[in-house]
C-alpha cells in the first residue's frame, strides 16, 4: 500500500489502490466488532477467566485487535504519505513489533494446553492453573519482545542525534541501517518459527496417539482436541508467514511496481487479516460454553438456553 504513485503516474492505480483501502477499512472494522464481542462476553463470566484456554484465547483477541488497529494506522499513514516523530514512530513499532509475535506465541501455549488436556489429565489442574496462565503470558510477552528490543538496541546504537529531531512516515525499514541487522532480525525470527512448528508437530502426534487409543466419549474429546491443534497449525503458519512478506514484497518491488502493490495487497490480506478471523472461528464458535454465553450476549439475553458452565 505505498505510496508511490507518482511512479507510475496512472490515476487507475490511485483509484485501484483507494478501493482496496477501503475494502481493508471495512475489514477491519467488522473484525474489531467481532472481536470486541468476543471480549465482553471473556470478562462477564468469571469462569471464563479462570480458565487457561479462555484466558489464552482472551490474549489472541486483545493481540489481535491492537495490531489491526496500529497496522491499520501506519497503512493509512503510509497510503497518505504522512509523517510523524521519530518518538511517537518508535512507540508504534514497538507496538506493531510485539504483538505480531505475541498472538503467534499464544496459539502456540493454547496448543501446549490442549496437548496437557488430552495426554496429561491428571496434571492438567496443575499445569494450566490460573497462576500459571499468567507466568505464561508474561513469558509471552518477553519472547515476544526480543526481536524488538534488538532492533531498538542497535537503531539507538547506530542513529545519530539528529536523526530522532526528523519527521519521516513511520516503517520498520527506517530502523535499520545496516544488512547485518536485518539478518539478525530474520534469524531470531526464524527460530522462533522452528521452536513453534516443532511444538505443534510434537502435540500433534502425541494427541494423534491418545486419539487412536482412546474410546467412546473420550474418542470424541480427543479428535475434537486434535482438530483444534490442525486449526491452530494453520493459523499459526498464517501467521508466521508475515515474517516473510518483506523479504518477497521487495524483491517484487525490483521487478514491477504494479506486480509489487498487489503483492502486498495480497499479504495484508492474507497473513495479517486472516489469521485474525480465524480466533473467533476456533474459540469463539467452536467451543460449547463460549458459544451459548456469546449467543447470550449477542442477542441481549433473549436467548432463553442456559450455558452449560
Amino acid at each position: 500500500m505505498d505510496n508511490n504513485n507518482s511512479l507510475t503516474g496512472g490515476e487507475p492505480l490511485m483509484r485501484s489502490v483507494n478501493y482496496r483501502l477501503i475494502l481493508v477499512q471495512v475489514f477491519v472494522s467488522l473484525f474489531l466488532c467481532i472481536n470486541g464481542l468476543q471480549i465482553t462476553t471473556f470478562f462477564m463470566k468469571d469462569f471464563f477467566y479462570t480458565t487457561m484456554r479462555y484466558i489464552l484465547f482472551a490474549v489472541t483477541l486483545l493481540s489481535d485487535c491492537l495490531i489491526l488497529i496500529v497496522t491499520n494506522f501506519l497503512l493509512i499513514c503510509d497510503y497518505f504519505n504522512l509523517t510523524m516523530q521519530m518518538w511517537l514512530c518508535i512507540i508504534f513499532y514497538v507496538l506493531s513489533a510485539v504483538y505480531t509475535l505475541v498472538t503467534p506465541f499464544t496459539l502456540t501455549a493454547m496448543t501446549l494446553e490442549r496437548y496437557v488436556a488430552i495426554c496429561m489429565p491428571l496434571r492438567h489442574g496443575e499445569l494450566c492453573s490460573t497462576r500459571s496462565t499468567m507466568h505464561s503470558v508474561l513469558i509471552i510477552h518477553g519472547l515476544s519482545s526480543v526481536p524488538c528490543i534488538v532492533v531498538l538496541l542497535s537503531f539507538f546504537a547506530s542513529a545519530s542525534l539528529s536523526f530522532y529531531k526528523q519527521s519521516r512516515v513511520c516503517s520498520v525499514e527506517i530502523f535499520i541501517f545496516y544488512t547485518w541487522q536485518a539478518h539478525l532480525r530474520s534469524a531470531i525470527s526464524q527460530l522462533y518459527f522452528l521452536i513453534m512448528c516443532i511444538i505443534i508437530v510434537f502435540s500433534y502426534v502425541k494427541i494423534m496417539k491418545v486419539a487412536k487409543a482412546a474410546s467412546g466419549e473420550d474418542k470424541k474429546s480427543t479428535w475434537k482436541g486434535l482438530r483444534t491443534v490442525v486449526l491452530h497449525g494453520f493459523q499459526l503458519l498464517l501467521c508466521l508467514m508475515q515474517l516473510w512478506c518483506p523479504f518477497i514484497e521487495n524483491a517484487v518491488l525490483q521487478i514491477n511496481f504494479m506486480l509489487f502493490i498487489n503483492v502486498r495487497y495480497f499479504n495484508y490480506i492474507a497473513f495479517y487479516l486472516a489469521p485474525r478471523c480465524l480466533s473467533p472461528l476456533i474459540y469463539g464458535l467452536r467451543d460449547e460454553k463460549f458459544f451459548l454465553a456469546l449467543r447470550h450476549y449477542a442477542l441481549c439475553g433473549l436467548c432463553k438456553k442456559r450455558f452449560l458452565i
